[in-house]
């Protein structure tokens, strides 16, 4: 029998496993940047993975923290259902990626492998007829508990996990035949900009975060059509939602922020998550933003042996228009900053420095970016007057020093040639 190891293997025997110039790091096994039918770093993933639960019945019941999700894979046409484990109780923290800060990376996995995706095919620009799953998908998005789900498979539940850079991971799946739900409580602010469907979904995005509902909650409901103006309404990929809410409330946040007088130092914060390691730089300047990752030999987007990995992205005072290299991460980060600085009245330049180490094998989603920046922000930064002065320490911190930084940044670049206002006084 031919094995995903054995595949993986005879990728890397051929020379197909490393692809050259960092693509890997760029593609994230979604863009096929090599040629390749089959990512061979996503084969080594599931050659690795652990027994996934089994299920040896048709019919599962468990209460959904909630979740859903809405793959991507043939859209307009596409998967829609809940996630769910096979266990009844508070399961809320299977899906609150918000409350993962400090759990290791077996933990987030073996949490997350315990759900088990139903699958129900639809058209994602016109589902309002395709029955009752539809609706009953909706109402999990939007129920602000767990919530008793009972499912009708096809076959029992099989496959391998989802991984994907963008979104938590999640065990077997399966077509479903049937669904029942209990009744729940919806999210205020989210039932809020269901029944009223005259106001846009960056609005309704924009409100609910505004009100206190949490990133990840705003996702699901954005991913499941419950937002928008009327007949516009569509069920968006949940890989996509997490992206576009990210950036909606960035855009928001920034709206708000780039005009506001600006720190008075150079400030420093450090963290260090699940192999990943982070200096993030805050500059007492007009609104900026930089974000560069040292992908390290091994760690889950670089399959090579011997070299580091680098992407950067940036953006000076009036955004940027194009999709960032970093993807995903480049948002999320971007949101995170954007808290703090709203928090404090001010406003900066920042450039957030990520190395992702090896013991970081496995791709766990795009909260883990949002989450571990907000938690270094929560951390007393050291302060300098001078940009010079923080480098000791980034370079005690981090493994890649100041010169290959420094190399690699347009802001920096910027900043040394640039003349302020400062300078004629």
């Amino acid at each position: 029998m031919v094995t995903q190891t054995t595949l993986f293997s005879e990728a890397v025997e051929n020379g197909d496993a490393v692809v050259k110039n960092g693509l890997c790091n760029i593609c994230k096994g979604t863009r096929k940047l090599c040629g390749k039918d089959r990512c061979p770093l996503m084969l080594k993933f599931y050659s690795q993975q652990r027994l996934l639960p089994k299920i040896d019945s048709k019919d599962i019941a468990g209460c959904s923290p909630p979740a859903v999700f809405v793959g991507r894979h043939g859209y307009p046409k596409v998967e829609i259902g809940p996630l769910l484990p096979a266990e009844f109780g508070d399961t809320s923290l299977l899906d609150t990626p918000e409350r993962w800060v400090g759990r290791s990376i077996d933990e987030i996995a073996d949490m997350r492998f315990r759900l088990v995706r139903g699958k129900y095919r639809i058209d994602a620009t016109d589902f309002a007829k395709s029955g009752r799953i539809v609706d009953s998908v909706q109402e999990i998005a939007l129920t602000e508990r767990p919530i008793e789900v009972e499912t009708s498979f096809e076959k029992k539940p099989t496959g391998r996990v989802v991984l994907d850079d963008e979104v938590q991971p999640f065990g077997p799946s399966g077509r479903m035949e049937q669904m029942t739900i209990g009744n729940g409580r919806f999210e205020r602010n989210l039932e809020r900009s269901f029944y009223d469907t005259d106001m846009k979904s960056t609005d309704a995005v924009i409100a609910a975060y505004r009100n206190g509902t949490m990133v990840s909650e705003i996702e699901k409901a954005f991913s499941v059509g419950t937002m928008g103006v009327g007949k516009r309404r569509r069920f968006v990929p949940t890989r996509w939602s997490i992206t576009a809410v990210d950036d909606i409330i960035g855009k928001d946040l920034i709206s708000d922020t780039r005009f506001n007088e600006t720190i008075d130092e150079y400030r420093l914060y450090q963290w260090d998550q699940l192999d990943n390691r982070w200096s993030i730089i805050m500059m007492p300047c007009s609104w900026r933003f930089e974000m560069i990752e040292a992908w390290f030999p091994q760690s889950s987007w670089n399959p090579s042996s011997t070299r580091i990995d680098i992407t950067a992205d940036s953006e000076f005072f009036d955004g940027r228009t194009e999709y960032a290299k970093c993807g995903g991460a480049y948002y999320a980060a971007r949101l995170a900053v954007n808290e703090l600085l709203q928090s404090q009245n001010r406003s900066a330049g920042a450039i957030v420095l990520r190395e992702i180490h090896p013991g970081y094998d496995i791709p766990l989603g795009v909260w883990n970016i949002r989450e571990n920046v907000r938690a270094a922000l929560r951390q007393q930064p050291i302060t300098s007057d001078t940009l010079e002065g923080l480098w000791p320490k980034v370079d005690a911190y981090m493994d890649v020093k100041k010169e290959t930084w420094m190399r690699n940044s347009t802001v920096i670049r910027e900043w040394k040639v640039q003349r302020r206002l400062d300078e004629f006084y």
